[in-house]
């Protein structure tokens, strides 16, 4: 049985800056507190849980003691103004780990909202409703963005008017193309439509070498947080170019049925997917495999 890992899967720069950050803050001593997940994969954050690392919601923040051994952690997601404001009000000391692609991102969206408010127009955000980072971006402009999931989403909008397009960092590169045609074929305006493709080069990439990598196995497992938009867009590439592809959260999953026929094995994951824990996978399907004499 031949099992490969993935070289280019695994933490993005922003993942593994912030998740650096709070090992940092607790190897000084502090009381770290991450403001959401730090990454959306379970594991991890219940191996950050163990050395230190609790996760709070933004409701929370009121009922923590403001000492001076006590940090709160703003992940690499970012977040709106409103909870900045909030640190502030309580007394909060904050390490802010917004990945910089991020906060690129942010500052563009209130220069977008500035410029449509003065002409009647509308900013729009291809992301995930709910998404961390999406609730960040549109939370600079107090939620006057139009968040859009899909191109049916875009019915919400004024195509009379000016429209500013943008995208959370982590979208598929398809859907952002999809969502840009329809805007542009359906503005009755498009001399006045401005398009800015935001989405992180580092992970969108990862879609055609993942599609490559894909093709080179019998068969894929994805490892990935249940949470992870990521890993959604990431999953779908390997099952385009491999139809025998699984996802999985960890090696719990693994049942020897898997791999009947099988004679190699890819592994990857999404960009909140830790190495260590790609490299359980690999050892369990290894230990699998030798002992029904694959």
């Amino acid at each position: 049985m031949r099992v490969e890992i993935d070289s280019k899967s695994g933490f993005c720069y922003g993942v593994v800056s912030a998740i650096s950050k709070a090992d940092e803050l607790v190897g000084e001593g502090k009381r770290v507190f991450s403001l959401g997940d730090i990454v959306h994969n379970d594991l991890e954050v219940a191996r950050l849980r163990k050395a230190g690392v609790a996760t709070i919601a933004r409701e929370d923040l009121t009922s923590i003691a403001p000492t001076p051994d006590t940090r709160i952690l703003i992940r690499a997601h970012g977040e709106p103004k409103s909870t900045y404001t909030l640190l502030n009000e309580c007394g909060l000391e904050y390490a802010d780990a917004t990945c910089p692609v991020v906060a690129k991102l942010q500052k563009l969206t209130i220069e977008a909202d500035k410029e449509m408010r003065a002409v009647g127009g509308s900013v729009v955000i291809l992301g995930k409703r709910g998404h961390a980072e999406v609730v960040g971006l549109n939370g600079q402009i107090e939620d006057r963005g139009i968040v859009v999931e899909k191109v049916a989403d875009l019915e919400q909008v004024d195509f009379s008017k000016p429209i500013f397009l943008l995208s959370q960092t982590t979208q598929s590169l398809t859907l952002f193309a999809e969502v840009k045609k329809e805007v542009l074929r359906r503005s009755e305006v498009p001399d006045k439509v401005i398009i800015r493709d935001t989405i992180c080069r580092q992970v969108a990439g990862r879609e055609e070498h993942l599609k490559a990598f894909s093709k080179q196995f019998d068969l894929i497992v994805f490892v990935c947080g249940a949470k992870s938009s990521n890993g959604k867009v990431l999953f779908e590439a390997c099952s385009q170019a491999n139809p025998k592809s699984v996802k999985i959260e960890g090696p719990d999953e693994l049942h020897p049925d898997m791999f009947e026929g099988v004679e190699s094995v890819g592994i990857c994951g999404a960009t909140s997917t830790p190495h260590w824990l790609m490299e359980e996978v690999a050892n369990t399907i290894l230990a699998l495999t030798q002992t029904l004499g694959m």
